[in-house]
């Protein structure tokens, strides 16, 4: 089935673009066109912005209203995006190769749950307190909307990421202005039909699909009060880059190369630690930022660590995306399967020892697929130990006791996820603590909403998610009474 959209949703209204640019979205399964967007340009950004600080700006309007108000309107957002979710999740796999039943459980129900945890938040949230003031009187301190937000979330989870921004935006009292992913847009026009069905004020969500020279504008616009971004690195630094120049706040979640630490005592039946580890490494066919994709394995149990992870890897079912068997999907685009390929070849050419996959599925012509891939005797300065590739590819390195575990999981560039494997979960979360990364699970790992998420060193700053997320979008005022 073809999707065509003709408008932009900017202003609470569907309006006519400046330009008669088309994105067209191909499905990775099949290599088929799934149907056009219109490409936002420049003078649609503009118009987007101008929106979005007219609904801030209003007195009166959305950042002026009270904190149950905007829940009772964020609930709402949360019902209709549930009663949309087979489409949502259906857009997402078709889009960008996500097995269907990740969607299901990732790009529907979290989004949504995420919305009214942040509507719960809005309501409990003290925004304003006195303190005794050291030289007499008092002062209150109040945390104020921060302003417009420009949100710039990329194709991998775009309904995660997307609300992410969205959810404490709205709940602080911002309002915001989206740019999905050129590969990830078609989802985008059902929230933008659940926001209007759910009586989300005309100019608080405004969603403006297009390519970098897009997000470029809208990162450096003059209407823009904050940016929120998650990408890749370089992209991250560049966006980095223009804030700095402009003391404009950023929040940046980035790229990853996450450390599985598995100890000498971890039970490695398949039965008992198969799915979670599967579910750690290689979550939307390795297209996940924080996936712990170093396994490091301690030299008593080298091997076995190397048969467990491999088996899981050769038996796990790879097809089209929106077979309900499916656990590996196609990669986005044909540039990504090329991308992840180079990463092969390079391990290869490295002298690590490939001990499955690493080619492309037989009996499946069409569509970016890639064979679930481990690699062995991998040097822990080498491309494949040290790079985010984004695919399907796992290196396991060997340690010689806990010291060089912990040394070789910080031997990285990035720190934004982790996870530590072990049948003793107190000795487990001593080790996860001494790992420089921004969040790290013991015997699983699942973002869970209430906690901070985001990472350290080349994987970001700031934090999304939890009360601190909150507080992303909010800036302090002192009145001194």
């Amino acid at each position: 089935m073809k999707h065509r959209h003709e408008n932009l949703y900017i202003g609470g209204r569907w309006v006519r673009p400046t330009t008669d640019r088309l994105i067209t979205p191909v499905n990775p399964s099949t290599e088929e066109p799934l149907g056009s967007v219109p490409e936002a340009v420049e003078v649609d950004v503009d118009a987007a912005v101008r929106a979005a600080r007219e609904a801030f700006d209003t007195a009166g309007g959305w950042a002026d209203w009270e904190p149950e108000r905007r829940a009772e309107v964020m609930e709402r957002f949360a019902t209709e995006l549930d009663a949309r979710s087979e489409r949502i999740a259906s857009a997402v796999s078709s889009q960008n190769g996500m097995p269907i039943g990740v969607a299901r459980q990732l790009e529907v129900g979290y989004p949504s749950a995420v919305l009214r945890y942040y509507a719960g938040l809005a309501r409990t949230t003290e925004f304003t307190e006195t303190r005794a003031g050291l030289l007499g009187g008092s002062v209150e301190v109040r945390g104020v909307p921060v302003g417009v937000v420009a949100a710039i979330v990329p194709w991998n989870y775009p309904q995660v990421l997307s609300t992410f921004k969205i959810a404490p935006a709205m709940a602080a009292g911002c309002t915001v202005v989206l740019k999905p992913s050129p590969e990830a847009v078609l989802d985008s026009f059902v929230v933008a039909e659940a926001a209007e069905a759910a009586g989300v004020p005309a100019g608080v969500l405004n969603i403006v699909p297009g390519g970098r020279e897009a997000g470029a504008h809208l990162v450096s616009h003059p209407g823009v009060d904050k940016v929120a971004f998650t990408g890749s690195t370089p992209a991250g630094r560049a966006i980095a880059e223009v804030c700095g120049r402009l003391l404009r706040p950023v929040t940046l979640e980035l790229g990853g190369k996450s450390a599985g630490i598995v100890l000498d005592d971890a039970d490695l039946n398949p039965a008992t630690i198969g799915e979670e580890l599967v579910r750690a490494t290689f979550t939307n066919n390795g297209q996940t930022c924080f996936l712990s994709t170093r396994i490091l394995a301690p030299r008593s149990r080298y091997t076995e660590v190397v048969d467990l992870v491999t088996e899981l890897a050769r038996t796990l079912p790879v097809g089209d995306a929106l077979d309900e068997r499916t656990l590996i999907g196609p990669l986005v685009t044909a540039q990504q399967r090329e991308r992840v390929e180079g990463y092969i070849a390079k391990g290869r050419a490295e002298g690590a020892r490939l001990t499955t996959g690493g080619g492309r599925p037989a009996g499946l012509d069409r569509g970016w697929f890639v064979e679930p891939t481990v690699f062995t005797d991998v040097a822990g300065g080498s491309v494949l130990a040290q790079e985010e590739i984004f695919g399907p590819v796992l290196c396991v390195l060997p340690y010689d006791d806990v010291e060089d575990a912990v040394r070789i999981a910080n031997d990285s560039d990035f720190g934004l996820g982790g996870t530590v494997w072990t049948s003793d979960a107190e000795r487990g979360a001593a080790v996860a603590r001494r790992v420089r990364t921004g969040t790290i699970g013991v015997n699983r790992y699942l973002p869970d909403p209430i906690a901070p998420f985001g990472g350290v060193k080349g994987s970001g700053l700031g934090r999304e998610l939890g009360p601190e997320g909150l507080r992303a979008y909010l800036q302090p005022q002192s009145l001194y009474l």
